[in-house]
């Protein structure tokens, strides 16, 4: 950062099977270091719907914005700031980086190591749509392995559900990342989104990219000051 320039506001998005509280332990880091700080509601409905909705908070903002997204939230975020003029940085958590016309659930497929079909809990709609959750019994092992237990079981019990369409849903329009710097950090022991996924994703995106070995899909909760550090590089190198 430029002595004396307001930072950027960092935009946290998550991602599904998540809700906002999982940010808590980065928000409190990123507001100690001077950062403001907005965790956008994902409503989990779709990409288009879901981007729709983070996009009109994003014009919202006065100022430069990092716009952070986790998993499905990569998908959200890609979509969300195509085209804007004050989004800087884009930073993806163990997260999708989905090309026009690509769906998460055929990236995720696209490379072995997901144990994530297995592990879901499915719960019909009135409306005849169907919501995914992750089994509660395997979330700890399969979502959150390096999070304490007693945490992975809170995290589990608060979990929004996704809707099932919304895996399915191609990205349309523009990609952000053609036009906006791209970070990735990059869960190496993920059961989710496999690592080889987010590596080609972050690879074909031109991401600045760091990988935490070992780290889980919640690599933010178990690895908070690194990811803290992450998105502060993205705000200082293209903030300017």
């Amino acid at each position: 950062m430029v002595a004396g320039q307001t930072k950027p506001t960092i935009v946290l998005v998550h991602g599904a099977f998540a809700d906002s509280s999982g940010f808590d332990a980065i928000i409190r880091r990123l507001l100690a270091d001077g950062y403001p700080v907005i965790a956008a509601p994902n409503p989990l409905r779709g990409v288009a719907s879901d981007a729709t909705g983070v996009k009109a908070l994003l014009d919202s903002i006065e100022g430069p914005v990092v716009l952070v997204g986790h998993s499905y939230g990569g998908a959200v975020i890609s979509t969300a700031a195509a085209g804007s003029e004050h989004v800087r940085a884009l930073v993806y958590v163990a997260a999708f980086v989905p090309d026009t016309g690509e769906a998460v659930g055929e990236l995720v497929a696209r490379f072995p190591g997901s144990t994530v079909n297995e592990s879901l809990k499915t719960v019909p709609l009135p409306d005849g749509q169907v919501d995914l959750y992750i089994d509660p019994a395997v979330y700890h092992p399969r979502f959150a392995a390096d999070v304490p237990a007693g945490d992975a079981a809170v995290y589990a019990i608060a979990q929004r559900p996704a809707a099932a369409a919304a895996f399915g849903e191609p990205a349309s329009g523009p990609q952000a990342w053609n036009t906006i710097p791209a970070y990735s950090l990059i869960s190496g022991a993920d059961l989710i989104i496999p690592p080889q996924a987010q590596e080609f994703m972050a690879k074909r995106a031109g991401s600045i990219v760091q990988r935490v070995e070992g780290a889980s899909h919640l690599v933010f909760v178990s690895h908070p000051d690194t990811t803290v550090a992450f998105i502060e590089q993205a705000a200082g190198e293209t903030v300017r």
